[in-house]
């Protein structure tokens, strides 16, 4: 059985492509930069877009199962790619077909799921059996928004410090779609992904302490102060905004703990205290300090 996994060298991807050789399964990647994916030896590397579906029909050549990393690659033209992508994949011959989706499309929030979703009835109108994977905030997003202050300062910074967020490890979304490309009993599912705790900001910021063995310092800034240091880090404007909005919402709307990780696994989602432990390479005090 091959499968060919997009997005393979993304935070999502690059999990799934080793649970997927642990599995004993052949993986092929699709990826634009096959020189740079740094993917290991027993991967076939394609190289191919999604966003100009160049190469992909011949990375589907006798694959049986895809994941497809869909909708915010390119969403001006996520719907019309989508459609190109499941017509070459059925072509193909393809089986069963893995979305990475969202959980906007669950809680239907605006300005966010509607270009998923239309992404999701492109797949089911394929004719392909599917499974959507829709996890929620990404505990990996804390690399971008508080990975630059904790490396330099040991500090934590938040606007919104009584925000509540059910950030997922990325392993967990990995693995739920693992689990649906490679058992039966996932067709026509839509998962919906959380991580195992409510936490606050400030709670956040305490277990990522925990999993990093080391005090952190919090914070509290204003939204502008906040998304200064975003941009300073690197963001684009509109990113930093993005998920800004969202922490606001949180204040107002905290999100539910979603049950789908444990009901797929058979065991509780990783907590962001062993998702910061994982990462604690990426989050190393800064020796120039």
């Amino acid at each position: 059985m091959t499968i060919l996994v997009t997005g393979a060298t993304g935070k999502v991807g690059r999990v799934l492509v080793d649970r997927l050789l642990e599995a004993g399964r052949r993986v092929r990647a699709l990826t634009r930069k096959p020189e740079e994916a740094r993917l290991p030896a027993a991967v076939e590397v394609a190289a191919g877009s999604l966003t100009e579906l160049a190469g992909v029909a011949a990375a589907l050549d006798g694959v049986d199962a895809v994941y497809y990393m869909s909708g915010m690659l390119d969403p001006r033209h996520a719907v019309r790619q989508a459609r190109a992508f499941v017509e070459l994949a059925t072509h193909a011959g393809v089986r069963r077909i893995v979305d990475l989706s969202g959980l906007a499309v669950t809680v239907r929030r605006r300005g966010s799921y509607e270009t998923l979703r239309d992404v999701e009835e492109v797949i089911e109108a394929s004719g392909l059996p599917w499974t959507h994977v829709r996890p929620g905030e990404f505990a990996g997003n804390k690399l971008d928004m508080w990975g630059p202050s904790i490396r330099a300062e040991n500090t934590v910074r938040s606007a919104f410090p009584a925000a509540l967020g059910v950030p997922v490890h990325e392993a967990d979304i990995a693995e739920v779609a693992a689990a649906a490309l490679l058992s039966d009993g996932h067709a026509g599912r839509a998962y919906s992904l959380s991580g195992p705790q409510r936490l606050t900001q400030r709670e956040q910021a305490a277990a990522i302490e925990r999993g990093l063995g080391r005090p952190l310092r919090f914070e509290t800034v204003t939204y502008g102060q906040a998304r200064a240091a975003y941009i300073e880090a690197g963001m684009a404007w509109d990113i930093a905004e993005y998920l800004l909005g969202y922490q606001a919402e949180y204040a107002q709307e905290p999100p539910e703990v979603r049950p789908d990780v444990e009901r797929v696994l058979g065991r509780p989602g990783r907590t962001l205290a062993q998702w910061a432990a994982d990462h604690a390479s990426d989050l190393a005090e800064d020796p120039m300090r």
